[in-house]
């Protein structure tokens, strides 16, 4: 079916960077989004970054003005960069893909999550 493959969490110390990758592959098409979700400990699994197809972007207050989105369609991948990292910034990162089959019909797609750790 589909596979999210992610890549590029680590340990970083805060005001540093990283840059999530996330490639797609198995039965692709009609690419709604992809974006990528975070997860910490005890807390729900929330919105970091989105992008559609066509390029609008949509990002999580607390990312928005230090972190960027991209992705290239044809390759279906979505990268997440991420400056200015802060200890709240750690969490199990998921890239996400929704599909369209149809109008009316989406389907969602979730990697096995990256962790990211930021030391104050």
């Amino acid at each position: 079916q589909v596979q999210l493959r992610e890549s590029g969490g680590g340990l970083v110390q805060a005001g540093g960077s990283l840059r999530l990758s996330c490639a797609a592959s198995g039965t692709i098409f009609n690419i709604n989004a992809m974006g990528w979700y975070r997860q910490a400990p005890g807390k729900q699994r929330e919105l970091v970054a989105a992008i559609t197809s066509g390029g609008e972007t949509n990002y999580a207050d607390s990312v928005k003005g230090r972190s960027t989105i991209s992705r290239d369609n044809a390759k279906n991948t979505v990268d997440l960069q991420m400056n200015s990292l802060k200890p709240e910034d750690t969490a199990v990162y998921y890239c996400n893909i929704e599909l369209s089959a149809r109008i009316g019909v989406r389907y969602a797609y979730w990697g096995q999550g990256t962790q990211v750790t930021v030391s104050s």
